[in-house]
């Protein structure tokens, strides 16, 4: 995790406190200052690569506590005597968000992009972890996890251009995630060469093969195999989605999210192509509806629409989530022929007594698993022999 339990509780601070401290309750607001202060640009730029150097090298999980994903800027102080048993930390301000004039929306859209990569290409769920580079004079940290490879420059000034890497793929990369673009609140240094691939180069730092990219200062950038990203954007819907909702595939209608003079409007519903979404961009943003337009609503956002951030399939699933990858084949179970009941069960196979084998030149006959016959005790035949077992054989056996 990149911000614990602790830090959110009365006693210490946020991690997005401890990086903007007062600056956050007077230099957030886009409406009164267009261009960030120094301190508000350096914690947002150092939150947002905090958290993804975190996902990406902190193990198989990531621990996100409640407020963080958008930079909340104070404590949690729940009730209690010392406090006079006041409620007014007694809650995270889930608005500040959701307010448009206002910075924190940038962390929470770059953890929502940050949470949909892993989401497509499962870095967390992958052995493969290399650190390629770990320059302290540059300030520069380069590791590949999983398909991808991670590029970050802590430097607070010094921006590089043709900063070679080393790399394992022989294969163009391209940009997936980048902590500069606008939607982050960054400064759209890279937005133009996202569209183009990085072509492999010769080897070194180690690695076989090597990339060459521009590295702005305090940015992190993603970069996937160019050949993931082909074939643009196809979702289907689940049967178990459809059974939800008591439809078909038939039924289900789609409406696409678009740019029209600046604005977001959705098109005209259309039917879907043998139950699937196919769509030649790099993502999409769409709503279904059933018949007579009854709205069947994403349960993962607020506003109800369906949200594919990457190239690949993807599955409408459960109650209303879009799952990676697609539709799950069913189970068939084996059909059992008319007229025929069930199959009694076959009787299980004896074991086979190993052989006598010769020890020594005398035939030693294989132990039996049987009841132990009757054998003589101390002058008394006819008796069984029950093995002995004291109290503490049977606590070590335990």
């Amino acid at each position: 995790y990149a911000e614990s339990h602790d830090q959110a509780i009365v006693g210490d601070k946020t991690l997005a406190f401890w990086l903007m401290d007062a600056e956050m309750y007077t230099g957030m607001s886009i409406f009164a200052s267009p261009t960030p202060s120094l301190c508000v640009d350096r914690g947002l730029a150092l939150h947002k690569m905090i958290r993804i150097l975190v996902s990406g090298l902190g193990g198989e999980g990531y621990l996100n506590f409640m407020g963080n994903e958008f930079g909340h800027p104070e404590w949690i102080d729940f009730p209690r005597p010392e406090n006079g048993w006041s409620h007014h930390h007694c809650r995270r301000r889930w608005d500040l968000a959701e307010d448009d004039l206002l910075r924190y929306k940038f962390f929470q859209s770059f953890d929502e992009l940050m949470n949909a990569c892993e989401n497509r290409f499962n870095w967390l769920g992958s052995e493969h972890q290399f650190v390629t580079v770990k320059n302290s004079g540059d300030k520069v940290i380069v590791f590949e996890r999983g398909e991808l490879l991670f590029v970050f420059n802590f430097h607070p000034c010094n921006s590089y251009s043709d900063y070679q890497l080393g790399m394992s793929w022989n294969e163009p990369m391209r940009c997936v995630l980048d902590s500069d673009e606008a939607r982050f609140g960054g400064q759209c240094r890279l937005e133009a060469g996202h569209a183009n691939p990085f072509w492999p180069l010769h080897g070194v730092d180690g690695r076989p093969h090597s990339v060459k990219m521009y590295l702005p200062a305090r940015t992190v950038q993603v970069l996937a195999k160019d050949r993931l990203l082909q074939g643009g954007v196809r979702v289907y819907v689940s049967q178990e989605f459809l059974l939800e909702h008591g439809l078909v595939s038939a039924e289900v209608e789609v409406c696409m999210q678009v740019w029209q003079e600046g604005q977001q409007v959705l098109l005209p519903p259309a039917k879907l192509s043998d139950g699937c979404l196919r769509l030649e961009s790099f993502d999409a943003s769409f709503k279904l509806q059933g018949p007579e337009g009854r709205e069947l609503r994403c349960s993962a956002s607020k506003d109800g629409l369906f949200r594919a951030y990457f190239p690949g399939d993807y599955t409408v699933s459960g109650i209303g989530y879009l799952r990676n990858g697609p539709p799950m084949a069913a189970q068939q179970e084996p059909e059992v022929p008319e007229g025929e009941g069930e199959a009694e069960p076959e009787a299980p196979e004896d074991r086979e007594v190993p052989e006598a084998v010769e020890v020594e030149g005398e035939a030693a006959e294989a132990p039996e698993r049987e009841v132990p016959e009757a054998v003589e005790a101390e002058g008394k035949a006819g008796e069984t022999c029950a093995p002995s077992i004291s109290p503490d054989s049977a606590i070590v056996g335990a």
